[in-house]
């Protein structure tokens, strides 16, 4: 009895990993092996950014301010970016769902929330792709300033 239960236990498992996955990314889209020798196996995407840091100057304590960094697939396979995380949660980016084809643009856009934050702040975006190395690093800088009663009494007031 203890051996039939065994037998179904093993079935149940073996079957569960064999459900078939679809997915519109193949595997020669995520998999860019290189072999012992350094040489590589497929051609690999390379990601080029206009510009991999952007200052937004001054900005006042509570605003929110956002930047689109452009960037190209410079490569010969197809560039799937499959992650993008703010190094807090004041930064927040968005990044294309499909792969970008070689010589073909895309977008990462961040929007940074400046409450309780100031004076001069850099933050990070961490991108994970397919490309060699596999991450990449973009950052945003601001100086927040905090408004003053003096500043404050200037500001328009609801009625």
């Amino acid at each position: 009895m203890k051996t039939i239960y065994i037998l179904v236990a093993s079935l149940l498992i073996f079957a569960s990993s064999c459900k078939e996955h679809s997915t519109e990314v193949t595997t020669n889209d995520v998999m860019n092996t290189k072999s012992a020798d350094g040489s590589s196996n497929s051609a690999l995407p390379d990601m080029k950014f206009e510009e991999e840091t952007h200052d937004f100057g001054r900005i006042t304590q509570g605003e929110k301010v956002a930047f689109a960094f452009r960037f190209k697939n410079t490569g010969s396979s197809n560039l799937i970016v499959s992650s993008a995380h703010g190094s807090c949660g004041c930064t927040i980016p968005e990044y294309p769902k499909k792969p970008i084809l070689p010589g073909e643009e895309g977008v990462i856009d961040v929007v940074f929330a400046s409450e309780g934050k100031s004076g001069i702040v850099e933050k990070s975006v961490t991108i994970v792709t397919n490309c060699e190395p596999s991450t990449k690093i973009i950052y945003i800088k601001a100086n927040i300033i905090v408004p003053t009663s003096a500043n404050a009494s200037e500001l328009p007031t609801a009625h």
